[in-house]
């Protein structure tokens, strides 16, 4: 059993520290490597917190310049990203902090990849090789979440959208993991309900997405099951009854999922990115909506890993559709709603969500090949 008022420090692969308002040592940390001048990038309406003027606080008393630079927005484009890079040079900046949720972690990720990087933004693109064009060094970067949900704060990629076309690009790198990670619980812990839920299921999709996804990868099924336990015995509480040891199992839950998917994603991840891009939905709550139906699908091709998933939540009954079954349960406790009519999506919407979600490479790892019409299945039968 964990202390959950106690900090800790591991790496897997990147150096993090966890722990109750471990937030306020990222002045100190950047202080004695020699940094003076920090790139500090979040949302506008975190920049408004009293948890965010507290951590700033904490670095200027450290003897730590800032910029804040907060022009982001909810899914982001590349114009977020210029200028975002050309703020940072202007200031004189010398490393990046990524504070906030998974938008914030794009935008910030993406500037540290660009600042000495001069071709396109998008020449970086992963989907056409792009990784190999990122050769030089990327300022110093920290990663603080505020959210449960990406674990953006131990990846190593960026998604970031055309302006016009709204198309996401993919944008990879070792280089781009953060070099240290705050992970600080007492961040998360005055979310609204309807956050918490959404970033929630988020965490939760990935880790059962990466869990389900083929290949060969013990350790990532390992991390991904636990992730699993953790949320299951954690969401709802941190939903409705916020306290500590909630906040951090679903912290602890959403940094593992993003390590897990490192093995893949699936299907409930290319039904929710074109919703993303189509409705402007979160996409956490598309994620939400979207996983019985996507696990529905799967269910026949993994029925094993189904009773397992069933056993690490701890439930009763272990047979296959158990799982699922925990799911809608979990979705009605926390207040996702069940269809996407609720989110004003329509049969309107249905051809061009299809043809996106085809195009979406997270599929590409489903245990269970999956076509355009069955993509347009699933979107009329969540409606």
């Amino acid at each position: 059993m964990n202390d959950w008022n106690t900090k800790y420090n591991y790496n897997f692969p990147t150096s993090i520290r966890f722990g109750k308002e471990v937030s306020l040592e990222i002045g100190v940390h950047l202080s004695s490597l020699g940094f003076k001048h920090a790139f500090v990038v979040s949302d506008p309406g975190l920049t408004k917190l009293p948890l965010f003027t507290r951590v700033i606080d904490s670095l200027n008393a450290a003897h730590v310049k800032t910029t804040v630079f907060s022009e982001i927005a909810k899914n982001p484009v590349k114009s977020n990203v210029l200028h975002g890079v050309s703020a940072y040079q202007a200031a004189h900046c010398d490393c990046v902090i990524g504070f906030g949720g998974g938008a914030s972690m794009d935008v910030a990720r993406a500037i540290v990849l660009k600042v000495n990087h001069p071709l396109d933004l998008f020449a970086y693109d992963d989907a056409k090789g792009g990784d190999q064009f990122v050769t030089n060094e990327v300022p110093y970067f920290v990663t603080v979440p505020t959210t449960s949900g990406t674990g953006s704060e131990v990846g190593r990629s960026t998604v970031i959208s055309d302006d016009v076309t709204h198309e996401k690009k993919i944008l990879f790198s070792p280089k781009l993991l953060a070099k240290k990670v705050f992970v600080d619980p007492m961040l998360s812990m005055d979310l609204p309900p309807f956050i918490t839920a959404a970033t929630g299921m988020d965490a939760l999709t990935h880790n059962v997405e990466a869990y389900l996804a083929k290949g060969f990868s013990p350790l990532c099924d390992g991390i991904a099951l636990e992730g699993i336990r953790l949320i299951a015995h954690s969401l709802e509480r941190a939903t409705h009854k916020p306290d500590l040891e909630s906040r951090s199992k679903m912290a602890m839950a959403s940094l593992m999922g993003a390590t897990a998917f490192q093995k893949g994603l699936g299907i409930v991840h290319s039904l929710a990115h074109p919703l993303s891009t189509v409705v402007d939905m979160h996409h956490g709550l598309a994620n939400a909506i979207m996983i019985p139906y996507g696990l529905e699908f799967n269910l026949a091709s993994s029925e094993e890993k189904f009773k397992n998933m069933a056993e690490a939540c701890g439930l009763a009954r272990t047979t296959p559709g158990a799982f699922i079954d925990f799911i809608l349960k979990l979705n009605q406790k926390i207040g996702i709603p069940e269809k996407l009519g609720s989110q004003k999506v329509d049969k309107n919407h249905v051809e061009k969500l299809s043809v996106l979600a085809i195009q979406d490479p997270c599929h590409q790892s489903n245990p269970k090949v999956v076509t355009q019409s069955d993509f347009s299945m699933l979107y009329l039968k969540a409606l």
